[in-house]
């Protein structure tokens, strides 16, 4: 499977771009698992977001990263990760998370790194190193826990 990766920030985003990135978000997270919520926080516009393309230009992954402060004081943040139906299960979601850890590493220093997960997907997380700090909680009737990566110099 061909995949085209890039990470924008908002700024740089085409109309169509974001278009898609939140056709895909609200396919999955609104439509699939019958959660309706607001989306469109405000907070896309201070993010860069991580796009994922197969082979015929279509966005089939994406993820927004949050830089330190925006979310929460202390870290950047991982978000809105959502990865088209048909393709889970053959690794483009760790593969997303190890651009999104990645790319925090170089623009934002050593700064940890704070996602909200969802409960079922506690260990996916924790093979990319997010250790759960222990908060759990309902977030639009689903259950959540809140999970930190710290960068191996810092811990």
């Amino acid at each position: 499977m061909h995949l085209d990766w890039q990470i924008k920030h908002y700024n740089d985003l085409s109309l169509n771009e974001f278009h898609d990135i939140i056709r895909l978000r609200l396919e999955a997270f609104v439509v699939e698992q019958d959660c309706p919520y607001q989306d469109l926080d405000g907070k896309d516009k201070k993010c860069y977001h991580v796009i994922c393309r197969n082979g015929k230009g279509d966005i089939v992954a994406t993820a927004r990263i949050l830089p330190p402060g925006l979310a929460y004081s202390d870290a950047a943040a991982v978000g809105r990760v959502v990865i088209e139906d048909e393709i889970r299960g053959h690794g483009v979601g760790h593969e997303l998370m190890d651009r999104c850890i990645r790319f925090c590493g170089v623009e934002f220093g050593n700064s940890q790194i704070r996602i909200s997960a969802q409960k079922h997907l506690e260990n996916y997380y924790g093979k990319h190193d997010f250790l759960t700090t222990g908060k759990e909680y309902l977030e639009d009737g689903i259950p959540h826990v809140e999970m930190l990566f710290t960068p191996i110099n810092e811990q």
